[in-house]
């Protein structure tokens, strides 16, 4: 399917009663008695086009295309993905969904037995009738098998594989197909264990540039994956990708951000920081904890360190549990996260890294009594 080349970060909540902007160049101007002609013909009026992601309940996303004059289901339809829906007239309820992100016109033209404006104003929509007025997210309330779509399965070459520490493979692979790649950042993939049918989940640690895409991958003595890469994997190997998936993915940016991470629990961060460098920076502040066990497990500090001098609202600290580091920051992350931080609730919470982690950073909170807007993570553990 198309895929999306800019996700725009930044904006709240669409508003239900805004209009779209109008369109920009310049108006034709008429004078009294003037007779209004036709436009030339070989004048051609483009529609803008926007990138929708669908996000299944199976974790599965898919992105389409969708202008602006048509609506979230015919555009998916179009595209052959089947999405919930029964009347296609506002009355029914059958195509509701949550729009996370994005600005849209959901017209005036359902009932309220359809959608209520309590629930509009939550977020949900009626893929239906809404209109795309900037690119969107969209949580689908169905699998993708239900909907007659797959997770896009690319071919792809070795361009780089390397043991960055003992802890952590850095692994970059590149081709033609990549340019068809879209994701969230955040989100992972399935890459398939050549000569073998298994597959392990890694989260991409950039987003696609130049054809290819990294990931930082923890490096598990005896791991199939891990015994491949360390050993036989070479420049130019195939190594087949399934994806993209995940609901852990960095939504627009309309408070603070605190971004908490675990080991290799660093990739998906920063494949949200080059998202949004590209983007041109944040509004708001974004803190970037990164916890390892030992000083040789940091991974990557110089793109932090260009990440903060790119961006002035960026910063980020570095925690190792081994209390013989080097690093002034021992101990755990939940040891370092400071009241400033977490902005009396009005944050959101990222974190990724093992199952301890997640446990520990929620007890923090409700010890604080602290509850943030919102708490994303995504807890990974390792697979032989």
């Amino acid at each position: 399917p198309p895929l999306i080349q800019a996700w725009p970060l930044g904006g709240a909540r669409p508003d239900p009663e805004a209009t779209a902007p109008a369109s920009q160049g310049l108006a034709p101007v008429f004078f009294p008695g003037q007779p209004r002609l036709a436009p030339p013909s070989n004048r051609e009026i483009i529609m803008p086009t926007y990138k929708i992601a669908l996000n299944f309940e199976d974790g599965v996303t898919r992105f389409i295309d969708c202008k602006d004059s048509e609506t979230v289901a015919d555009a998916a339809y179009r595209q052959k993905i089947n999405v919930p829906i029964d009347c296609r007239d506002g009355a029914c309820g059958a195509c509701k969904s949550s729009c996370e992100s994005g600005q849209f016109d959901m017209g005036s033209n359902y009932i309220d037995d359809a959608l209520t404006e309590e629930e509009l104003q939550q977020g949900f929509v009626l893929t239906c009738q809404m209109r795309p007025k900037s690119d969107l997210v969209i949580g689908i309330p169905a699998s993708s098998a239900v909907c007659k779509t797959a997770q896009t399965s690319l071919s792809t070459t070795i361009q780089d594989v390397r043991l960055v520490s003992d802890s952590t493979i850095a692994l970059t692979v590149a081709g033609d197909d990549i340019a068809k790649l879209s994701f969230l950042p955040g989100q992972y993939a399935n890459l398939q264990v050549p000569g073998t049918e298994a597959h392990r989940a890694y989260s991409f640690s950039s987003m696609p540039k130049d054809n290819a895409v990294s990931f930082l991958i923890r490096n598990v003595p005896g791991g199939l994956m891990s015994s491949y890469l360390t050993g036989s994997a070479k420049p130019g190997d195939t190594l087949v990708m399934n994806g993209p998936k995940g609901s852990f993915y960095l939504r627009d940016i309309v408070r603070p951000v605190l971004m908490l991470a675990g080991g290799t629990g660093l990739a998906p961060f920063t494949a949200m920081l080059d998202k949004i460098a590209a983007a041109g920076g944040s509004p708001f502040p974004v803190h970037l904890i990164y916890g390892v066990n030992t000083d040789t497990d940091l991974v990557d500090i110089d793109k932090l360190q260009a990440f903060a001098q790119a961006m002035p609202n960026f910063s980020y600290a570095l925690v190792v549990v081994d209390a013989n580091s080097a690093q002034p920051k021992k101990g755990y992350v939940t040891n370092h996260l400071e009241a400033g931080q977490l902005h009396d609730g009005e944050v959101d919470i990222y974190l990724c890294g093992p199952p301890p982690m997640v446990e520990a950073v929620n007890q923090y909170l409700r010890d604080q009594g602290v509850k943030p807007v919102s708490f994303h993570y995504e807890k990974f553990a390792a697979s032989a």
